[in-house]
């Protein structure tokens, strides 16, 4: 009788990440520069992806390393290089080097973004070095618009971070860093005065700068209390939950942050409400709100999540009977753009959980407000 051979799970694969305040503070290089040590310790070290971005000495640390070449993908007659994330897992490095981490593929890729690239790697147990710029965290989309008065389309969401085994934070001063721009070290000559008065202002940095150290210091200190909790050092507190009220008005997307962003600092599980009409499922729904719930739930289940749809006549009884259930200490509410008459005539969500919740931190949150048509 022939002897049944099962084959073993691959070992997740360790993931770090290093991440910056802006473009130019030298993510690349100091990621490259570990890589070349690992590779001098007799480790297999290849280059996935690097964009050196036109910077000499980011393409002087590629050196002495394998790069796997970039598969080339026909885009409406136009050849577009990507990641060739199959000839990588064909090749089973022990460490791969991914740039650009918040990279949007070329259509027709496996993957729609690079970041569901690395998963592919870590799960096949290969270890991958990776970088960001602070401004590409989902949570953070909505600081940096306000403070850069530009529009951060490729992100990153939050739960992604968490499983990083290593999170490296690249600093430089603000200074050093508008320096390096001036002398033409980050974008071409042109386009500097431009950069320093826009992006790269001493405002802006600032705030990335405090967000990226922020972030890491975060990270480090989940991993430092997951670590006392395992080994017995201390008894784990009651964790902290988080609750996000979901509803199909635009605007929603800023609630998810907020709330993932809590429940990030908190290091607790969070979930994202919705409450629903009894008849919602006879096909009343609008179908652009329909949609719009659909993109918020996903979104939310992206940045860690758990997505809970309840249906009740009354939200607030629902909202309630919930947040007593299981304990929530944290909720986020969007703000109401109803009239002070409406709401004495039909009274507010809001108002009837404060009323009867007691021992609760919440945060609202202004909405978006709905632009007319012309």
């Amino acid at each position: 009788m022939a002897e049944l051979m099962l084959e073993e799970t691959p070992q997740l694969g360790k993931l770090r990440v290093y991440i910056g305040a802006a473009p130019g503070v030298g993510k690349t290089y100091h990621m490259l520069n570990d890589a070349l040590i690992k590779r001098k310790q007799g480790l297999d070290v290849v280059i996935g992806l690097v964009e050196p971005h036109g910077r000499k000495e980011t393409a002087e640390q590629i050196r002495d390393l394998e790069i796997i070449p970039l598969r080339v993908i026909n885009y409406r007659g136009v050849e577009l290089k990507e990641m060739d994330l199959d000839a990588i897992l064909a090749r089973r490095p022990h460490t791969v080097v991914v740039d650009e981490l918040a990279h949007t593929n070329v259509p027709g890729s496996r993957n729609r973004k690079r970041y569901e690239d690395v998963i592919e790697l870590l799960e096949a147990g290969i270890n991958v070095m990776t970088a960001v710029n602070i401004q590409h965290l989902e949570t953070l989309n909505d600081a940096v618009t306000r403070s850069a008065n530009t529009v951060i389309r490729e992100t990153v969401p939050d739960n992604f971070f968490k499983r990083a085994d290593e999170v490296v934070n690249v600093d430089v001063t603000v200074e050093e860093l508008r320096q390096r721009l001036r002398e033409g070290k980050i974008y071409h000559p042109e386009k500097v005065e431009q950069a320093l008065a826009n992006f790269f202002r001493k405002g802006n940095l600032n705030l990335l700068r405090e967000l990226s150290l922020r972030t890491t210091a975060e990270q480090v200190g989940k991993h430092a209390a997951e670590y006392r909790r395992t080994q017995g050092l201390e008894q784990a507190p009651m964790p902290e939950k988080v609750m996000v009220c979901l509803s199909t008005r635009p605007g929603t997307e800023r609630l998810l942050r907020v709330g993932a962003r809590i429940a990030g600092r908190l290091a607790s599980n969070w979930f994202a409400i919705y409450v629903g009409q009894p008849n919602d499922h006879k096909g009343h729904t609008d179908p652009e709100a329909a949609q719009r719930l659909e993109d918020y739930q996903r979104m939310a289940r992206d940045l860690g999540a758990e997505v809970v749809t309840l249906t009740d006549k009354n939200v607030s009884d629902a909202l309630i009977r919930f947040a007593q259930q299981e304990n929530i200490s944290h909720v986020v509410f969007g703000q109401s753009a109803r009239s002070r008459w409406d709401i004495l005539l039909r009274g507010s969500v809001l108002n009837r959980f404060l009323a009867e919740v007691r021992d609760v931190s919440v945060q609202v949150v202004p909405m978006q407000k709905p632009l007319r048509r012309g």
